[in-house]
């Protein structure tokens, strides 16, 4: 008879996160077994139901510690060149609008994107991928927004599928034309809304759209208009997300939150109200601390009110070549429990269950029976160290649905 397992892991002890879990949610001298990509068992060693060697394909026995895979759930990766010419002009004196009249920020992202063609832009993007994945990440969304027309859009979702394809990663793709203002649409805001509008449904056919974002800002659009693109999302079905209250309160939280909105993101600014209309509707709260520290922003989110009021809190890199060039989710989480006061277990399910339920997906987030075998195996001697050190390689092992990924130290230069 074959055995019952195709993997078993022993040694380590487990993070499981599933607060639902008789016991609690650690694990000591633990045993993790799955089946064709799902977890079969979790739980102690001494409480396996026979000798490891006759109950799987492959015995593996390590130390450290096992938590699921880590899920990165709000970034712009895909983006062609990079913008460090702008942080050094920041910090040598050039405002914002400075550098905007020197032909920065988005738009010069916008025209580096146009510049190239698909396979150049998969292959400048694709290092900064692997540098996620050999951080421990397993799960990722790559918006696009850096395009502003059909063509390049496209292109960027494309890009992003094809990096899901080649690193044998899931990759959620968020369509986030209403990023900005093309120059062509220049005082025009409203047409460029209707644009979007209609490349939504081309691109969603094609199969390049999970979820629709947009920029809820007085630098950006509107509510009014942010509704328009709802509007269009909905009726085909697809989830939304929002950059919500990052610069003012818009009420874009409790705007997100009423289209029953998978995430509301940044939310520095978001005020009492929106955090209850959150509340209600299950949207998560996406923290970007990475923005925050490189903006040197003073505007913290509202924490305590959400915790106050049970929103999940999920933690993501923003991964983005002006405001957040960050490559590492650990990362992220220590500037998260620096910045933001989270607690060190916050920030790990910050990066796994909330970040799983940020992109809609119930199959990952934590170490549960007949969930998927995403798994981490960190060498630490406890899991308050992933938020502890800055900077390091801890991840000793890594498995994607039960399959093991090998980890490679190749460059993850944002060029």
């Amino acid at each position: 008879m074959a055995p019952p397992y195709d993997g078993l892991l022993l040694g380590a002890h487990l993070a499981t996160l599933d607060d639902a879990r008789p016991g609690g949610h650690v694990v000591e001298d633990g045993a993790l077994a799955w089946k064709d990509g799902r977890l079969s068992y979790v739980g102690p060693r001494a409480d396996l139901p026979g000798a490891p060697d006759t109950l799987a394909r492959e015995v593996i026995t390590t130390r450290g510690w096992v938590t699921p895979g880590l899920i990165d759930c709000h970034t712009h990766l895909v983006f062609a060149g990079n913008r460090a010419h702008e942080f050094d002009m920041r910090l040598n004196g050039a405002s914002y609008e400075d550098i905007a009249r020197a032909g920065g920020g988005i738009r010069a992202s916008v025209a580096a994107v146009r510049h190239v063609d698909e396979d150049t832009l998969l292959q400048q993007s694709l290092p900064r991928a692997r540098a996620l994945l050999q951080d421990g990440v397993t799960t990722l969304e790559i918006k696009s927004g850096y395009g502003l027309d059909f063509a390049n859009e496209r292109k960027l979702l494309r890009v992003a599928r094809q990096i899901g394809a080649q690193l044998g990663i899931t990759v959620r793709t968020t369509y986030l034309a209403a990023h900005a203002l093309p120059p062509e649409f220049r005082g025009n805001a409203d047409g460029y809304i209707d644009a979007v509008i209609d490349w939504l449904p081309r691109l969603h056919a094609e199969g390049l759209v999970d979820a629709v974002d947009a920029f809820c800002e007085r630098i950006a659009f509107s509510p009014a208009q942010t509704r328009r693109v709802f509007d269009a999302a909905r009726a085909l079905g697809v989830p939304v997300k929002l950059h919500a209250d990052q610069l003012s309160d818009l009420g874009g939280a409790a705007l997100v939150a009423e289209y029953d909105g998978l995430s509301a993101d940044h939310v520095e600014y978001t005020g009492e109200a929106g955090v209850r209309a959150m509340a209600a509707h299950g949207t998560v709260a996406v923290l970007l601390p990475g923005a925050f520290h490189v903006l040197r922003e003073t505007k913290l989110p509202p924490i305590a009110l959400l915790r106050e009021h049970g929103v999940p809190m999920a933690v993501a890199t923003d991964c983005n070549p002006g405001t957040s060039p960050l490559l590492s989710l650990r990362q992220a989480m220590q500037l998260a429990c620096t910045h933001f006061r989270l607690t060190p277990y916050e920030a790990l399910v910050g990066a796994t269950r909330h970040a799983a339920q940020a992109l809609g997906l119930h199959d990952r987030g934590m170490l549960r029976e007949g969930l998927r075998a995403d798994l981490v195996v960190w060498d630490i001697d406890h899991p308050a160290e992933l938020c502890y050190w800055m900077g390091g390689t801890f991840v000793r092992r890594l498995w994607i649905a039960g399959r093991p990924v090998p980890l490679t130290q190749e460059s993850a230069a944002c060029v």
